[in-house]
């Protein structure tokens, strides 16, 4: 009788770890560049989320946020300077802060989120996920990611 609920044991193991093997297979990163972009813009900017692929293994990451014009949001020194008086942390701090934490990995990170930048780190998260499974379906269209304010209509 132990025999048999040795064997049991054994073979559920085996056939657990084989299941999990294919899921981690089936979830592999398709190389090619992909990108997530908030659906609204929050105080004049919309954040983004852009990476490339190779090898299955996230090799570059940009997070920002640009107005409606196009123009980059960490390259508004202006700004900086308001902000990180007022939270000790700015734009082009914060989203190398959170670009690093995707960067070199090959799923959606447990983002660390950075005081001063918190709304920032949420919308990072959210993005990251939205951008690591387009790459998992290998889609390169942009995908729109909802605000909260949208989810509560």
């Amino acid at each position: 009788m132990k025999k048999w609920v040795m064997a049991v044991v054994l073979i559920t193991c085996i056939l657990m770890t084989a299941g999990c093997q294919e899921t981690k297979k089936n979830q592999e990163l398709k190389d090619g560049s992909y990108t997530a972009q908030m659906s609204e813009f929050s105080h004049g900017w919309r954040e983004y989320v852009t990476i490339t692929v190779k090898g299955g293994e996230i090799i570059d990451t940009e997070y920002n946020a640009e107005n409606a014009s196009g123009f980059i949001k960490s390259w508004d020194n202006v700004y900086m300077n308001q902000m990180k008086s007022v939270t000790g942390t700015y734009p082009n701090e914060y989203t190398r802060y959170y670009a690093a934490q995707l960067t070199g990995v090959d799923q959606a990170p447990e983002v660390e989120i950075l005081s001063g930048a918190s709304s920032s780190g949420g919308n990072f998260k959210k993005l990251s996920q939205a951008v690591v499974n387009q790459a998992i379906k290998g889609d390169s269209r942009v995908v729109m990611v909802e605000t909260e304010s949208e989810k509560q209509e």
